[in-house]
């Protein structure tokens, strides 16, 4: 079966429902180490060797939203609450630019409140002359209005993630609040779409009550939406949350979390082909190596974080996150050696734009 599927891809003929969801279901060892083989194939033809750098900075814990799987939700009371000076967010950036990164992130939880807005205008647009505009930023602050996303894109930002994290309605509703609208967020979307920003988004992988039918549909919805990244990872149980309660031994299902995340990154470079995918910090808390596997799975972003250090313990959505008390230098040493160890190279000094939006629009950035 894999062989015929395959034979499709390698025809360019669009994989169906069913074969999607076979990839996903793939259990045989040697079925999927061919499957992670042909993703890699094809991220090497579409994409290259070539791994590009995020520096993300986490710069605040402060959110207005209240999911019921996020350490960092609003009425968790055990998490200390921070926001960074923008000194500190400046800072985080010239040393990402220093060190040839080519992007930062900034990330943090969600408001809308007009300070945010009119905070993240005054640093997007800082970052942009501290590096002589060649710092790309790639932003990923939540649902907003079309007007917020239009200012901080005139501010600087090229590049937005939002994550859906499932597109199953009954199943998001299961995960949040009344007050949350998986319809609101995929609005927000196609309003990021409208203007101009190169668009990603993303899933948890291996939620309670998730079925591989779920995961097959969030990889059609990528292709729907038109995704020009995405963003996605294991599902991991943080404490003091209410998703927590369903799940009675995290441990016993930390293997088959980790293997549907690297299929799920495997199946999405099959299909998609030419968007860029993140291999997420969340499988290195599964596996020492597990961002080097999500690589070879088909991934080819990697988002060291650059966040100071005394800032990193309280901006953890999940339990375990690694380099939590690692030093910048020492995050960026590590990682640019692992990547050489699995024979591909660093990106420094390039936005790493997505193939697929130069593709459709025919803009080139750095």
């Amino acid at each position: 079966m894999p062989n015929d599927i395959f034979d499709k891809v390698d025809n360019k003929k669009e994989l169906s429902k069913a074969d999607i969801k076979y990839l996903l279901e793939i259990e045989n060892k040697d079925e999927l180490q061919q499957l992670f083989n042909k993703a890699y194939d094809i991220k090497s033809t579409n994409i290259g060797k070539k791994v590009w750098f995020r520096g993300i900075i986490e710069f605040s814990n402060i959110c207005r939203k209240d999911c019921y799987y996020c350490g960092i939700r609003k009425s968790n009371k055990t998490v200390e609450r921070f926001m960074m000076k923008e000194e500190e967010i400046l800072e985080g950036a010239e040393w990402a630019y220093k060190q040839n990164y080519g992007s930062v992130v900034l990330q943090s939880g969600e408001r809308d409140d007009p300070y945010f807005v009119d905070f993240i205008t005054s640093v997007l647009e800082k970052i942009k002359k501290l590096s002589n505009g060649e710092l790309g930023i790639t932003i990923s602050l939540g649902e907003q209005s079309k007007k917020t996303y239009r200012r901080w894109f005139n501010a600087g930002a090229h590049r937005y993630l939002l994550r859906v994290e499932t597109t199953n309605t009954e199943l998001y509703k299961k995960l949040h609040p009344e007050d949350h609208s998986l319809e609101n967020r995929i609005a927000c979307l196609r309003s990021l779409k409208e203007v101009g920003y190169q668009l990603g988004t993303g899933v948890m992988i291996g939620l309670p009550m998730q079925t591989i039918d779920d995961l097959v549909n969030d990889i059609l919805f990528f292709k729907e939406i038109d995704a020009d990244m995405i963003g996605m990872g294991p599902y991991i149980v943080s404490e003091n949350t209410p998703t927590a309660e369903y799940i009675d031994d995290y441990t016993a299902i930390k293997e088959n979390q980790y293997k549907l995340a690297l299929k799920m990154i495997a199946a999405t470079r099959i299909y998609l082909r030419d968007v860029n995918i993140a291999s997420t910090t969340a499988l290195q808390a599964l596996k020492t190596y597990g961002r080097e596997m999500g690589l070879k799975a088909g991934a080819n972003i990697i988002m060291p974080n650059v966040t100071d250090t005394k800032y990193r313990s309280n901006y953890q959505l999940y339990e375990d996150k690694p380099c939590v008390d690692e030093s910048s230098d020492l995050c960026m040493g590590c990682l640019e050696g692992r990547i050489l160890k699995i024979d591909e190279t660093v990106g420094l000094g390039e936005w790493g734009d997505s193939p697929h939006f130069k593709k459709k629009t025919g803009k080139i950035g750095n």
